[in-house]
């Protein structure tokens, strides 16, 4: 097999890369190492910045987005007994959507199959190699259907998650890892009933950090801050509500329960890998940074390094000049480390830290400050909304 473009990965960042070269005429295979059944049903972030939404429409894959997405326009910071309201999309001119990354999969993977783009999935034993230097002639080896095959490419994208294969191809030397583990994780749960808010509220309080969000208006996502060794097991359904309503409790104010469809533990980290690029080879996406959930940040990241990465390989192809390409790096992880700090801003914003009773005061100093200073809340909506350009 033959191709310009290799992308490793069937997630967000590899299929909207797909799509974004087919619309400039440049060929790429797509290898995935998970069913389809397994991408379009996944469930993982859902919440949309308007670039990102912007994107997929531009790229002809939003139709569905916007007749169910929801679009909302700020978000409520709950602490001390009350709920205040900051008005991002006032303060913008710009919106927050939404919709599950489950679906956006559906939507690409449906657009990448109605051209007949080259779409493999539960590829096996998935190699890259020769991607080094810039004379290189990059291949990637792998098994589908039990036959052994190898994709020859100009170059390859690496779109293949935190735990790919791509990044630890990378020889050793080349890449430094920055990161940090925070001292909790998310319990997090899908539950059958009627959101009970309008607008995502973000609640810090003495138990520890809770989100209220939503994937449908039937559709409830709720989390809870929980030690980073605890058990799901530990978790009964009646426990998660009992502690939901606790932390949520507002008076005037009632948490609906429903039906538990789904629930697990996410543990909470901070990722960069520096540069983003090795040859010929590109990381994107998760295989080059993770960011704490709390932002709400690493699909529209995602989105942003492979508009980035398409632009300079589209560049590449139609002029032959390498200058976009080698600027890759450095371009997209001037926002990578943006959305790093505003995501590690609201983390430690919200979550209780296990600190002493000074920096309590000064926690909620700070989160006093954000509802009461215009300046404050913007830059925090600015953030939260997605950066225009950066």
């Amino acid at each position: 097999m033959r191709t310009q473009v290799g992308i490793v990965g069937a997630g967000p960042a590899g299929l909207i890369l797909a799509q974004l070269l087919y619309l400039e005429g440049v060929e790429s295979v797509v290898l995935e190492d998970r069913s389809r059944e397994y991408v379009e049903h996944r469930v993982r972030a859902g919440l949309l910045e308007q670039g990102t939404v912007d994107l997929l429409n531009e790229i002809g894959v939003g139709d569905r987005l916007r007749r169910e997405a929801l679009e909302h326009h700020g978000i409520y910071l709950q602490f001390d007994g009350r709920r205040e309201y900051v008005a991002a999309t006032e303060m913008t001119g710009r919106s927050i959507w939404i919709y599950g990354q489950q679906e956006i999969a559906k939507d690409l993977i449906a657009a990448r199959l109605a051209y007949d783009g080259p779409l493999l999935f539960e590829v096996e034993d998935v190699s890259v190699h020769d991607f080094a230097s810039d004379d290189s002639q990059p291949h990637v080896d792998f098994t589908h259907g039990g036959e052994r095959q190898r994709l020859g490419c100009d170059v390859i994208a690496g779109c293949d998650g935190f735990h790919g294969i791509c990044r630890p191809a990378v020889p050793d030397g080349v890449l430094t890892t920055y990161e940090r583990e925070y001292p909790f994780a998310w319990l997090g749960i899908l539950a059958e009933v009627a959101p009970s808010t309008d607008e995502l509220i973000y609640c810090h309080h003495p138990n520890g950090f809770a989100l209220h969000s939503m994937r449908s208006p039937a559709i409830s996502r709720l989390y809870l801050q929980v030690p980073p060794d605890e058990r799901i097991e530990d978790w009964p359904d009646d426990r998660i509500w009992a502690e939901l309503q606790t932390r949520f409790a507002l008076e005037g104010w009632q948490l609906q329960e429903g039906p538990v469809i789904e629930k697990g533990i996410t543990p909470m980290r901070s990722f960069v890998t520096e540069p983003m690029q090795c040859g010929r080879l590109y990381l994107a996406g998760d295989a080059a940074h993770i960011v704490p959930p709390t932002g709400a940040k690493g699909l529209n990241l995602a989105a942003q390094d492979v508009r980035i990465l398409a632009d300079a390989l589209v560049d590449w192809y139609r002029g032959g000049s390498t200058d976009r390409l080698d600027a890759y790096s450095e371009r997209a992880l001037r926002r990578v480390w943006r959305v790093q700090d505003f995501s590690n801003y609201m983390t430690t914003l919200l979550h209780k830290l296990g600190q002493d009773a000074f920096d309590d005061r000064l926690q909620r100093a700070r989160l006093e400050y954000v509802t009461r200073s215009e300046a404050a809340a913007r830059s925090l909506a600015e953030n939260y909304v997605g950066l225009a350009d950066y």
